[in-house]
């Protein structure tokens, strides 16, 4: 069947061959006769036996000579289908080298994905673990926050319990005095009367004063009670400072009978001092001044005090702010050693509570850092008071008049004008709770 067809394929070759050498000697007849005179002779066209190779000879009229010559031998059929077969097999090898390099790479694509998923479901397990930790850590500190809040109302129970103590022993103390003057007056001795250690001398024209009937106050209550009602400077001599001292006393506020033991009015004392300053006391008792942290330890452990703070803005707004329990180291054997810490409960009052946050802290000064804050909260918010962290109230800041573009660097009382106000005028007093209250 291959020999047949190579036999048809040489013939048709050979037809073509003998078709184009007519095709071409009747082109050069035409050009010969369109350009050559009619008088040359026609050319001779011929086989060539002379020339094994040529099919056609054409011997022009100046003897040249065009031969066309074909191949006489066949395609080598067998040769073609080898080269064929050789490609078909690369081909295929190609083909199998890429499958396999595909398989490969398809494999280690699956053995990927499988360790990400692998890392991913332990990242997720460990998010779970995260979650549930964190879940019981808020858990925690919920039973914490309880059993703190538990702790602080048993704290205040208990500063409660003590102050009432506190209030029968000073009755009692005071009952056995009572009857120690009244036995040495039937005696006819006379007890002398000893001099006030005041801090600083009375503001001209002020006459100190003490009880009506000649019996030494221990605050601005007793004198009060003596039926002395006039606002002003009066001695007095609490039990543990018998040698006394003066004091400002309200007579009109809320009944009477507060001893003053620190005033904001005009910015002209300057409240950003020291320890000392704030441990002993400075400014006018007519004006600006701050009575003293010794001085306030002294009232208030002679039994239960209340606090008022009366306060005032530059639109003369007024507000106050009631605390019925009240004391400055009631606890401490050494006050001064322990920081003067304040103890203050039972919020009532117009101005909203900004002072409870700062219950049991010590008292800080620029100088002397007791607060929980980092920084010390005095020099931060140029004051002095029982900071915390820092604090709600800072009634001894910068008089800086109304509103300031500074933080809570004033005479700021939170919950009624904020941390960027500072008030005109505030007045921290305080008095034996009454037996009606």
């Amino acid at each position: 069947q291959r020999m047949s067809c190579g036999y048809v394929l040489c013939t048709v070759l050979l037809s073509v061959a003998v078709l184009l050498a007519v095709t071409v000697t009747g082109a050069i007849l035409f050009m010969n006769h369109y350009h050559t005179p009619v008088t040359e002779s026609p050319p001779v066209i011929s086989t060539n036996p002379e020339e094994a190779n040529a099919l056609v000879t054409i011997e022009k009229a100046d003897s040249s000579r065009i031969n066309i010559f074909i191949d006489p031998n066949c395609p080598d059929a067998a040769g073609t289908f080898g080269r064929l077969e050789g490609l078909q097999t690369s081909l295929l090898r190609a083909i199998t080298d890429h499958d396999a390099e595909a398989k490969a790479t398809k494999n280690q694509q699956k053995a990927l994905l499988v360790t990400v998923a692998d890392e991913v479901a332990k990242l997720l397990t460990h998010a779970v673990q995260l979650r549930t930790d964190c879940d019981g850590l808020k858990k925690g500190h919920s039973a914490m926050g309880q059993e703190l809040s538990a702790l602080q109302g048993e704290q205040g129970r208990l500063i409660q319990l003590l102050s009432e103590s506190q209030t029968n022993m000073a009755r009692l103390v005071s009952s056995v005095s009572d009857v120690l003057d009244t036995l040495q007056k039937d005696r006819g001795g006379a007890r002398p009367r000893p001099k006030a250690d005041l801090q600083r001398a009375p503001a001209r024209g002020v006459r100190p004063r003490g009880c009506s009937n000649g019996s030494r106050p221990r605050d601005c209550f007793d004198i009060y009670m003596s039926g002395q009602q006039e606002d002003g400077v009066y001695s007095i001599f609490p039990t543990h400072y018998p040698s006394g001292f003066q004091v400002y006393c309200d007579m009109t506020t809320d009944g009477g009978g507060w001893t003053v033991f620190q005033r904001r009015e005009d910015g002209s004392v300057n409240f950003f001092r020291g320890w000392e300053a704030y441990r002993d006391g400075f400014g006018k008792l007519t004006g600006e001044h701050w009575l003293g942290l010794k001085r306030i330890h002294v009232l208030t452990v002679q039994g239960s005090y209340e606090l008022r703070i009366d306060l005032e803005d530059f639109d003369n707004g007024t507000a106050f702010a009631h605390y019925g329990s009240f004391g400055v180291g009631l606890f401490s054997v050494d006050p001064e050693e322990d920081g003067y810490p304040v103890s203050i409960a039972d919020y009532s009052g117009t101005a909203g509570d900004s002072f409870l946050k700062h219950n049991g802290m010590k008292f800080t000064t620029k100088d002397l850092d007791n607060d929980h804050s980092e920084n010390n909260c005095a020099s931060f918010y140029h004051g002095a008071w029982w900071y915390r962290n820092c604090h709600t109230s800072n009634l001894n800041g910068q008089y800086l008049k109304g509103h300031h573009s500074s933080y809570a660097d004033g005479i700021e009382w939170s919950s009624w004008t904020g941390w960027q106000y500072s008030l005109k005028f505030t007045e921290m007093k305080i008095r034996p709770v009454r037996e009606e209250n």
